[in-house]
Formats: structure tokens, sequence, C-alpha cells
């Protein structure tokens, strides 16, 4: 991983830590927040059943595809800026929900927060393994795990009392000040780091990723909406698998390819490539599946440590 403007941080990382914090309990808010608001937003959006149905999914759908992009984007561009970018559209996508004109607007307005929700949960923990030192990151990332504990009973009581005081829209334009705050302390707090060895951008890699995690997300929903026995949501959960499994297939076939490198981490793995960092154990839930891979190995990285390079395990 290389680290560029990294000296000088010093007790600063503490704030940028606060700051990040703040964006990452707008995340979760989000993903909570909305479930004492259906009825409201129901009546001023003139929203249906399906409807409602897609003011959560959206979110979370978005979300979950664009994890793994998100970290490969940081790690080949840069994770501040494009903390940065996703910080910005959540703002913008914030302030899009807060002024949706009807249902499908604000559908749209949620796929983009969820998008930028995305982005911003590995690049937060890959920042975070780039701050701190081994001996400070337990007490870091447990500041993150706070942050996403405190969101599930926090969201509902201050949607509750926002609307039963305020206009429904300031739901949502409360994390305008949250995020300028986030936008603060990454612009000044937060050192740039990006790979040692900058990932090629596989194309079948993303798409499957994506579009595997997409259609089972969405089979998930749909059984919640029309039953587990639908046929919409049957065949969305068997293709979404399908494509899952697929994209395993193609990222072991990179690994074993002479020269190649797969597009969910930096390492080729093999005996004496520049390339091939050490991967350490990082005290998170999220990050079980990393394990350690030294120079000295002599057999490619496996893909669970890739997985967990994409989270921001590996330094």
């Amino acid at each position: 991983m290389t680290v560029v403007g990294a000296q000088g941080v010093g007790s600063r990382k503490w704030w940028a830590l606060a700051g990040l914090t703040l964006g990452v309990l707008a995340v979760g808010l989000d993903a909570t927040v909305l479930s004492v608001a259906l009825p409201t937003l129901a009546v001023s959006l003139h929203a249906s059943a399906t409807d409602l149905q897609w003011f959560i999914s959206a979110y979370t759908l978005a979300l979950t595809v664009a994890l793994l992009p998100g970290g490969l984007l940081g790690d080949r561009f840069g994770r501040k800026k494009v903390m940065i970018i996703a910080l910005s559209v959540f703002g913008l996508g914030s302030l899009a929900c807060a002024y949706a004109p009807n249902a499908a607007a604000f559908i749209a307005a949620r796929t983009v927060l969820g998008l930028a929700a995305g982005a911003m949960v590995p690049l937060v923990l890959s920042v975070l393994a780039v701050m701190f030192t081994d001996a400070e990151r337990t007490k870091a990332v447990s500041a993150w795990a706070a942050a996403n504990f405190l969101a599930l009973p926090i969201g509902p009581i201050l949607g509750g009392w926002l609307l039963s005081n305020y206009w429904w829209g300031w739901v949502f334009l409360l994390n305008v000040p949250v995020v300028v705050i986030g936008l603060v302390a990454v612009v000044v707090l937060v050192p740039e780091s990006r790979s040692a060895t900058r990932p090629g951008l596989d194309p079948v890699g993303i798409v499957t990723s994506c579009g595997g995690l997409a259609a089972l997300v969405y089979g998930f929903v749909a059984a919640g909406e029309y039953g587990w026995s639908s046929p919409a949501a049957i065949s969305a959960m068997v293709i979404g698998a399908a494509v899952l499994v697929a994209f395993a297939a193609w990222e072991v076939h990179l690994t074993r390819r002479p020269g190649s490198r797969s597009w969910i981490s930096p390492c080729s793995g093999r005996r004496g490539s520049p390339g091939a960092p050490s991967c350490r154990r990082l005290a998170s839930s999220r990050c079980s599946a990393c394990c350690s891979r030294h120079r000295s190995s002599s057999r490619p990285c496996s893909v669970w440590t890739r997985w967990a390079a994409a989270c921001g395990c590996c330094r």
C-alpha cells in the first residue's frame, strides 16, 4: 500500500476518525430512519405499497452492489479522492430525497444514496488501516463499529421526533451538515493512500460481481413482496447465485493464470512479486476472512484473501 502525505498526521488522526465516524453514522441512520417515515411518505408522495417497498430496498440494493467496486476504485485512484466523491454524492442524494416531487424520483434518489454509501464503507476501513498503528487500530475500528450499532436505535427515534415536529424532508436534510463535517475532516486530516500496485479494471469481474449481488438481493426483496414461492423471487435468487459462482470461478482463473492479477486485490501473491503485501488480521466482524500471506509464500493469494483486501484488511 502506498501512502501519500501521511507524515505529520499525529494526533489529528483522532479528529479525522471523529469526522469519519459521523459519516458512517449518517450511512447507518439512512438505512433505519425511513422505517418510521413510510406512512408520511405514502401520503406526501402518493406512493403505492410497491413504492414503499422500494423506498427501503433501493438503498439496500445499491449499497450492496457498490461495496466491491468502491474498494477497487479507492485502491486504483486513491481512497481519499474516491471518499470525497462518495461523500459529496451522498450529500446531493440526501437533498434529492428531501425535495423529491414523486415516488419515482424518491426511489432514484435513494438509489444514488445507496451507491455512495456502499462506496464509503470499504474506504473508511481502508483509511483506518492506513492512519492508525497496529496498537491503535483496535480502538479505531471499535469506534467505527459503535457508529454502526448506534444507528440501529437512533434512526427510528430521531426520525419519529423529526416527523412529529417538522417537515418530513428534514429526515434527509439532517445528513447535509454531517456530510459537510465529514468532507472537511477528509480533506484536511485524512492522508491520501492507494494500493502499491494499481489493480486492473477487470470488466468481467466487475459486471459479474455487481450483477450477481443485485440479482440475489432483488430476489430477497421480491420474496418479501410476493412470497417465497414467487417465480420472480426464485428465478432472481437462482440467477444471482449462478452469476456469483461464475464470478468466483473467474477470479480463481485469474489468480492461476501466469502474470495476471485479479481486480479484487492488487497483489499477485507469487514469490518475488512487488505487489504481494502482507495481509494483517483486522479486528472487524466484516473482515474475518482476512488471513496472512507473506512475500515468502510460493502459492497464489486465495480468493478469500482478495475479498478481505477489498474490504480494507490488507495494508
